[in-house]
C-alpha cells in the first residue's frame, strides 16, 4: 500500500481516496481511487513490471477493434502502475443466473467477435509447442504433486495430449485470443454493457478458445444443451463453415486443452504459491474435461484414467 500511496502522491491523483478493488492469480493488485464523482482503477504491477507493456499494447489493439476494454489515462511503466477507466465492481459472475445467462453470454459473444478482428501482429503464437507446454502442467502439478500419483501411464497421457494439440490446430487459426475470457474477467456496467479486463496475456490462436472460456466457465455451470446452443449461435453469427458435429468437436477439444492446463495451474497456485482459493474449482474443471473426453475414441483412455480420480 505504501508504494501505491507514494505513486499517487506524485501524480495528479494525489488528493483521491484509495481503497482495494481486487487481486488476481498473479502478483497484480487493483485499487479504486475516487474524488467527488470521479473514480479510476489503479493497476499495481510493481511486483511484475514486465506485464505492463503487453497490457498497454494489447489495450491499444482492443480499443482500435471497438472492444470495450478500459481506457488508459496515466501510465508509469518504470514503477509498474497504470490508471485505468473504472468499469465498476460488479463482475458478470455475480449477476448470472438460469434466467439471464443466454442474454449476457450473447453480449459476451459479441465482444469475442470484436476481439477476433483485433490486430494479432506481434502477439505470441498459440502453436503446438505452447499447447503441449500448457498441458504438461497437469502431469507435473495435478497428477504427480496434487493427487500424488507417481505410477500413472505417462505414454498414454502423452499420446492423448499430442492428439488434443493436433485437433486444436486443425481448426481455424490466426485469431486474437484473450486466454481468460470468463465471467470474472467481464464487468457488468451500470448501463448493462460489458467491459473486458485481464487480457494482457493475449495470443494468436484458435477460433474457439475464448468461446470455450466463456461457455464452459470454471466458476459457474449451465446445462450442456444450452451451452451447445450458444456455441452454435457463435458459429452462425461468425459465419463459420462447419456443420454442428465438426464445430462441437473443435469446441470440445479446445475445451480439453484448456481444462487440462487449468488443472495444473490451479494445483500449482495452491502447492507453489499458497493460494487455496482455486481448490474449490478443481471438481468442475475435471468434470468438464471428463464430459468432453468421454465423447471421443481418441481420448477414451485418458477419460478412463481421469474418472478414477476423486477430489
Amino acid at each position: 500500500m505504501q508504494l501505491i500511496k507514494k505513486f499517487l502522491a506524485n501524480s495528479v491523483y494525489k488528493d483521491y481516496e484509495i481503497q482495494t478493488a481486487s487481486t488476481d492469480a498473479s502478483f497484480r493488485r487493483y485499487f479504486r481511487i475516487s474524488k467527488d464523482e470521479k473514480s479510476f482503477i489503479v493497476m499495481d504491477s510493481s511486483l511484475e513490471k514486465e506485464s505492463l507493456k503487453p497490457f498497454v499494447e494489447v489495450t491499444k489493439k482492443l480499443l482500435k477493434a471497438d472492444v470495450d476494454a478500459p481506457k488508459i489515462y496515466f501510465e508509469n511503466l518504470e514503477e509498474g502502475f497504470l490508471v485505468l477507466e473504472d468499469f465498476g465492481s460488479q463482475d458478470l459472475l455475480s449477476s448470472l443466473n438460469k434466467d439471464n445467462f443466454k442474454k449476457y453470454y450473447k453480449l459476451a459473444i459479441n465482444e469475442i467477435l470484436k476481439m477476433q478482428k483485433a490486430d494479432t501482429n506481434d502477439l505470441p503464437m498459440y502453436d503446438e509447442v505452447f499447447l503441449k507446454k500448457e498441458m504438461s502442467l497437469m502431469k507435473e502439478w495435478f497428477i504427480e504433486k496434487f493427487i500424488k500419483d507417481k505410477n500413472y501411464d505417462t505414454a498414454m497421457i502423452d499420446e492423448a495430449l499430442n492428439y488434443i494439440a493436433k485437433e486444436v490446430l486443425s481448426q481455424p487459426q490466426g485469431y486474437f485470443v484473450h486466454r481468460d475470457f470468463h465471467s470474472r474477467n467481464i464487468m457488468l456496467r451500470s448501463d448493462e454493457s460489458l467491459g473486458v479486463i485481464d487480457y494482457q496475456d493475449a495470443m494468436n490462436g484458435s477460433i474457439t478458445y475464448d468461446l470455450v472460456s466463456l461457455l464452459r466457465d470454471l466458476y459457474i455451470r449451465f446445462e450442456p444443451n444450452d451451452i451447445e446452443e450458444l456455441a452454435l449461435y457463435f458459429r452462425d453469427i461468425a459465419g463459420i463453415d462447419a456443420n454442428d458435429k465438426e464445430f462441437m468437436r473443435w469446441f470440445d477439444f479446445m475445451g480439453m486443452q484448456r481444462h487440462i492446463k487449468v488443472l495444473g495451474i490451479f494445483s500449482r497456485l495452491y502447492l507453489r504459491d499458497g493460494k487455496d482459493g482455486y481448490l474449490k474449482d478443481l471438481p468442475l474443471t475435471l468434470q468438464y474435461l471428463l464430459e468432453s473426453a468421454s465423447k471421443y475414441d481418441e481420448t477414451s483412455k485418458l477419460y478412463g484414467y481421469l474418472k478414477t480420480i476423486r477430489l
